[in-house]
C-alpha cells in the first residue's frame, strides 16, 4: 500500500517507521528536516521537506497514487485541510486525520473525514484504568 503521512513529530515518525517495517511504500512530509531524525534508521521510505497543504508538495509525495493519507500534524487546521485535499482534489480512498479539539471532532466527521482525537481517545483509556477494579 502506498501511504503518505503528513508530520514527522513522534505520531508520524512512529506510525511511518511502523508502515514501513510492514512492508509498506512510505512517504512522511514535514516542514522541519530535522523531524526527519525521529525516523527509525532503518526507514526506507522517502522524506519530503514542504507545506502538506501545497499541491506541488503532495503530488512530489506521491499522492495520486496514494491509496492513504494520514495528517498528525499538531495543527488541526492544517491537518484538516490537508486531508480534505487528499479525499476531495486527489481522490485518495482511506483518509485519517488527527484532531486534538473534541468539539472539532464530530463536526468534521459529518462532513465525511474520519477522524481520530487524542484527547478523546486518551480521557477513555485514562478512565478505564481509574475504574479498573474499582467497581
Amino acid at each position: 500500500m502506498k501511504v503518505i503521512i503528513l508530520g514527522c513529530g513522534r505520531v508520524g515518525a512512529t506510525l511511518a517507521s511502523s508502515m514501513d517495517r510492514e512492508g509498506h511504500q512510505v512517504s512522511v512530509i514535514d516542514a522541519s528536516s530535522d523531524s526527519f531524525r525521529r525516523l527509525d534508521s532503518s526507514f526506507n521510505g522517502e522524506t519530503i521537506l514542504g507545506n502538506g497543504v501545497d499541491e506541488d508538495v503532495l503530488i512530489k509525495a506521491g499522492i495520486r497514487e496514494a491509496d492513504a493519507f494520514a495528517a498528525v500534524t499538531n495543527g488541526d487546521n492544517r491537518n484538516i485541510m490537508a486531508s480534505q485535499l487528499a479525499k476531495e482534489i486527489f481522490g485518495v480512498k482511506k483518509v485519517v486525520c488527527r484532531i486534538y479539539d473534541p468539539m472539532r471532532q464530530s463536526t468534521y466527521n459529518e462532513l465525511g473525514l474520519e477522524t481520530i482525537c487524542p484527547t478523546v481517545v486518551g480521557a477513555q483509556l485514562i478512565s478505564e484504568a481509574l475504574n479498573k477494579g474499582n467497581k
